[in-house]
């Protein structure tokens, strides 16, 4: 259990204050979150306060600011639709590292369906998610709150259940009997839409359509089914601090609530929820690869008094334990005497490590391999 009222009361006047043991005593409840709203929670605990936080003035006034939304559903007709389609992926790439697509065959009652078995799995006793609870990264099931509890300058208002579903297939009976048929069918959807994804983002770079696919940009997938609760002081905290993503693309499905933001021209931007959509963003690899012509984007969420909000991430990329030690440095086609190449050659298993290690505080993972 958290720390009482009375005693966040204490910390304001200067009193004690025992961050280690507040987060411990978070992260042994095994509670998340949630359970701390459950308990009826009135004021945040100080892990959570993010200082020098203003939310209420960071948003963009220019309600014309948006991110590209992509209609998919003419992608196979023959003519300039295709064309039309890829030049609108290259300039979303290099303008603002986000899009949204509709039309993307993934019907709507298995996105519904998906953020139903994420709410369940969040929303069921916890002492059957404790079974789950997890810090070990190298685990392909776990749930936990933060992954960067113990570094991270203020703690996120957000639980993860997450999921390692490829390269290698994961025993369904691994997961959550609770949303474990719903995961696996979405699972093969996202790979499906995957690999269209890559092909548009291969030709948008001018390079044959399998080339991201054939070097096996698409063969790992990491899910990341994340809840928000209902947060009573959302002005002194966030639900995801600012950060960028650490694989080559994220397929991201979201509720209405709201609350995602991208860091755009100087300003954080609302990307509002298009209904049937789902949003694409770049991760640092796939910057990393393409030598700065497309963009991974700062993006955080906002926390809310509503909610819970519920997302899934789906992030193509390798986790910790690669069937590979695959090399990623920039594509050689991409770079010349004028654009010469930016990053080291790395693994994604080097990429992945240094940016837990970090953790979300701000600073982009890309400066550390740099040449």
């Amino acid at each position: 259990m958290m720390a009482t009222d009375a005693e966040e009361n204490q910390v304001e006047h200067g009193s004690c204050y025992d961050r280690q043991r507040e987060l411990k005593l978070l992260d042994e409840s095994k509670a998340g979150v949630k359970g701390l709203v459950d308990a009826g929670l009135s004021k945040i605990p100080r892990i959570f306060i993010h200082d020098n936080l203003n939310t209420s003035s960071s948003t963009a006034t220019n309600n014309d600011v948006s991110i590209p939304v992509i209609d998919l559903g003419s992608l196979h007709e023959q003519g300039s639709s295709r064309h039309e389609i890829i030049e609108k992926v290259k300039d979303a790439c290099e303008k603002w590292g986000f899009f949204q697509v509709v039309n993307h065959d993934i019907p709507q009652c298995v996105l519904d369906e998906m953020l139903d078995g994420v709410r369940r799995f969040h929303e069921q006793d916890s002492k059957v998610k404790r079974e789950f609870y997890s810090r070990d990264d190298s685990k392909r099931v776990l749930y936990n709150t933060n992954f960067d509890l113990y570094t991270t300058p203020a703690v996120n208002w957000r639980d993860t259940f997450s999921c390692v579903m490829a390269p290698r297939p994961l025993d369904p009976h691994q997961l959550p009997s609770i949303c474990r048929d719903i995961i696996s069918k979405y699972t093969e959807y996202v790979k499906k839409l995957g690999l269209v994804l890559f092909e548009l983002l291969s030709e948008a770079l001018g390079l044959n359509p399998n080339y991201l696919k054939d070097k096996d940009c698409a063969e790992g997938l990491f899910m990341l089914n994340h809840y928000y609760p209902p947060c009573p002081e959302p002005e002194l905290t966030l639900g995801t601090s600012g950060h960028w993503d650490s694989g080559f693309l994220t397929l991201l499905l979201q509720d209405q609530v709201g609350g995602l933001q991208i860091f755009y021209e100087n300003q954080w931007v609302d990307i509002t929820p298009v209904s049937n959509a789902l949003i694409i963003n770049l991760g640092d690899m796939m910057q990393l690869i393409t030598n700065n012509k497309f963009v991974s984007s700062k993006h955080r969420v906002l926390a809310q008094k509503i909610g819970p909000r519920v997302s899934v991430a789906c992030l193509f990329r390798q986790h910790l334990e690669p069937e590979t030690s695959k090399v990623y440095g920039p594509i050689r086609e991409l770079v010349t005497e004028e654009n010469p190449a930016m990053y080291k050659d790395i693994t994604v298993k080097e990429f992945v490590k240094h940016y837990y290690a970090k953790g979300l505080h701000g600073v982009s993972a890309l400066e550390h391999f740099k040449l």
